[in-house]
């Protein structure tokens, strides 16, 4: 694995660090008055989610980790895990639901997802970055709104709360932003 000097680590680098994977969330340049400059870092561990600060110093060497990225098409769900197959080898594997955290319901049947591998375990999973839904019920329009920032609550198919524009009716495919969680155009 390569090592990075303290001043190279950027947000979003996972690092081998006190034995544990973290991933750089926030990382401040600072250069003192006195002494030399150095790196805040904010880390987070993967694995357990609790966070960390350090100091790194130029000087200092961080394993940076690689992890390898497969596409792999969602199956189905089997007490609380997510079978997924390798969309390159056919092989079946089992993954914990909690991966995806809040954005677990817009995953849906076929959809291709992208599991990032640190070895053999599965430590993250990327959602297509927009989803297509349907609205199942939302207030009904009313003539004249018209504002541009205006907005309206409404529930979709898979269970999930988003404000939408007042045009936007029940019935009607709308396309989410699986990152932001917003609504982004009609389908």
């Amino acid at each position: 694995m390569p090592k990075i000097n303290g001043n190279e680590i950027r947000p979003s680098n996972i690092l081998e660090h006190q034995g544990g994977l973290w991933v750089a969330v926030k990382v401040d340049h600072v250069k003192p008055g006195k002494g030399g400059a150095f790196a805040q870092v904010e880390m987070k561990n993967i694995r357990t989610g609790t966070k960390l600060n350090e100091r790194f110093r130029s000087a200092d060497k961080v394993e940076r980790v690689r992890l390898e990225q497969k596409d792999q098409q969602f199956l189905y769900e089997s007490d609380g895990m997510l079978v997924f197959m390798d969309t390159d080898t056919y092989e079946q594997v089992e993954i914990p639901a909690d991966i995806l955290g809040e954005r677990r319901p817009f995953l849906q049947d076929g959809m291709t997802v992208v599991v990032e591998y640190y070895d053999a375990e599965a430590l993250s999973a990327q959602l297509p970055q927009k989803v297509t839904c349907t609205v199942t019920e939302t207030e009904p329009v009313v003539k004249g709104q018209t504002a541009a920032n205006s907005f309206k609550p409404a529930m979709l198919d898979n269970g999930v709360r988003v404000m939408i524009p007042p045009f936007v009716g029940e019935g009607e495919k709308i396309i989410v932003n699986t990152e932001t969680m917003e609504y982004s155009e009609r389908a």
